[in-house]
């Protein structure tokens, strides 16, 4: 709104000192106004290129910082599920997330399908069962090689940390299930960037943008590890550049 309203002030004065060198303005005082319009020109034309260039650059520096921002979330969301799929829950502890990497190990099982007699009754059958065994282990920090894990909590480029909940839910009758949720505001992605836009930026519908206030994945409203950026920031093709 500043911008714009510099702009609008700017070109009502040109306007003004226009009309004065044109009609009001002896002939000995037109050059100095001259100068001055053509300080107000240039100076309306920077104005203008800025209100056009900043959306821009916000857009740009808006999506880096994003992405950084959403690398990870998929280490905490990846870490999470790890975590629950050997301790059937997810955890609200980051440095049980952290201990969990460097230490837990994935049980590597095989499927196989056997037959075995059995007795009903007076009759003896051959039955086939599916069975798993446990053939080995594999580190869980193996599926975590090359990412920074341990620093995966702070919000990149800031101080902040993610916020992080886990909960149950009932979506079937009689059966709690678990689920986590991690979120950062996008006021502390873009501090320091202008207000204005952050404010637009926050009420976002979605698209090719980031619906609403937060960056997040998972939720503790459903069952869901998804997060609620638009595709292009998973590495699918999707024009960015809107």
């Amino acid at each position: 709104m500043s911008s714009i309203l510099i702009i609008i002030v700017a070109i009502l004065a040109v306007a003004g000192l226009a009309y004065l060198i044109v009609n009001k303005l002896p002939s000995k005082l037109k050059p100095v106004i001259s100068i001055v319009l053509w300080v107000f020109i240039v100076f309306l034309g920077y104005q203008i290129y800025e209100s056009i260039m900043k959306p821009i650059k916000f857009n740009t520096e808006k999506k880096v910082r994003y992405a950084k921002v959403i690398e990870n979330l998929k280490i905490i969301r990846d870490a999470e599920i790890s975590y629950a799929e050997v301790n059937r829950r997810f955890t609200a502890a980051p440095n049980d997330l952290i201990s969990f990497i460097d230490t837990a190990e994935f049980a590597i099982t095989e499927i196989k399908n056997v037959v075995v007699t059995e007795q009903r009754g007076r009759i003896t059958i051959d039955v086939e069962k599916r069975i798993v065994d446990t053939v080995g282990f594999k580190p869980v920090k193996d599926a975590f090689e090359g990412r920074d894990y341990k620093n995966m909590m702070t919000v990149p480029g800031t101080d902040a940390k993610f916020e992080l909940e886990t909960g149950r839910i009932e979506k079937v009758e009689g059966i709690q299930t678990w689920v986590f949720e991690v979120k950062v505001d996008k006021a502390v992605v873009l501090d320091g960037m202008d207000k204005d836009l952050i404010s637009q930026e926050k009420e976002a519908l979605g698209g090719i943008n980031i619906p609403g206030g937060y960056i997040s994945v998972g939720s503790l409203e459903d069952v869901n590890s998804n997060g609620n950026w638009p595709p292009f920031y998973d590495g699918r093709k999707e024009d960015s550049d809107n």
